[in-house]
């Protein structure tokens, strides 16, 4: 019986297999949806399907640069033992050395594209009938630049690339920097790439925090002023924990809560706002040289900046851009 386009887009829906696949299938059912399902199920291109609903958390992950172009992918499936499987690795090498080969600008352009004639979904459901486990394109990250690096940490878990401003970067210099990326962490390139709603919250939290501490310096004055150890009385279970120890009465107990809520409260309001505004940019300037890439320390010599390094290697170099992919915990 003849099968129509309609009836071939249910079957891939419902069993992530191939069009040919699905095709035949229906062609040798008769159209019957259910028995093409269990035909597709025991020849194993169906196994994605029937893997939907499980978590792909493990997964392999590699970074290629190549001129001005680099890319990372990220193939994700449930086990670190499929993750650790040569051919598992060497699907997520074959989408890699494709997207860079090609230029993939987005993690949606790669899902979209062919090798060899044969659509990545369905290599991904090949793989997916080989390990019996599910398996999906986890991240794609890329990025150009007048050169690029590119670091993959060993077990295949987390990788990073970088771009340059100018040509001709020593290989160990842009390895150095894809390595910083890869244990720093930064969260951007420089101070001024930095969100300003991350300024913003980064001042906030700054000033807060500035304030709490002028507070808490002028109520430990007063209550050691007073006699009493602030170490004592610093929390309610504290203070509760200490008289039932012996170390604190009810009335110094209740005298120390009254100088905290008096001193805390004439601090707060007679807070010097230059001075806490000074030492909230002093912790932002900390932020930003812990966070930016170009003003972190490096870690292969405390004497340097990332940014200072790049100029001692080659005059004017500087980074324009990094991407880190991390299927750990940070």
């Amino acid at each position: 019986m003849a099968v129509t386009i309609a009836e071939i887009n249910k079957l891939r829906n419902i069993t992530s297999a191939g069009l040919m696949d699905c095709k035949k299938a229906l062609a040798e059912t008769n159209g019957d949806m259910d028995a093409a399902v269990e035909l597709l199920r025991q020849k194993g291109k169906a196994v994605a399907a029937k893997r939907e609903d499980r978590q792909a958390s493990e997964g392999c992950v590699l970074a290629k640069s190549e001129g001005s172009f680099a890319a990372i992918v990220a193939l994700c499936c449930e086990t670190d033992f499929v993750a650790k499987n040569a051919g598992f690795v060497a699907l997520t090498q074959k989408f890699l050395d494709f997207a860079v080969a090609n230029k993939i600008k987005s993690l949606d352009e790669l899902k979209a594209a062919s090798i060899d004639g044969v659509s990545i979904p369905d290599l991904i459901t090949e793989e997916t009938a080989k390990t019996g486990e599910k398996i999906e394109l986890g991240s794609y990250e890329c990025l150009e630049g007048a050169s690029t690096t590119s670091y993959n940490h060993l077990g295949n878990k987390l990788s990073t690339i970088a771009a340059f401003n100018l040509e001709g970067v020593d290989y160990q210099v842009g390895r150095d920097v894809a390595m910083q990326v890869a244990s720093m962490n930064p969260v951007a390139v420089d101070r001024d790439s930095v969100s300003e709603e991350t300024k913003a919250s980064e001042l906030h939290v700054a000033i807060e925090k500035t304030k709490e501490e002028q507070v808490k310096k002028a109520v430990d004055a007063a209550l050691k002023k007073a006699g009493i150890n602030p170490n004592l009385v610093d929390s309610e279970d504290h203070i509760a924990s200490n008289i039932n120890k012996g170390w604190l009465t009810e009335e110094e107990a209740e005298k120390a809560r009254g100088i905290i809520a008096e001193t805390a409260a004439a601090k707060a309001a007679n807070l010097p706002e230059q001075m806490i505004q000074n030492i909230a940019q002093g912790r932002l300037n900390k932020f930003f040289k812990e966070s930016c890439l170009m003003e972190q320390e490096f870690v292969k010599d405390g004497e340097l900046t990332i940014g200072q390094y790049l100029e001692k290697a080659q005059k004017g170099l500087v980074v324009v851009d990094f991407k880190r992919v991390n299927l750990n915990q940070d």
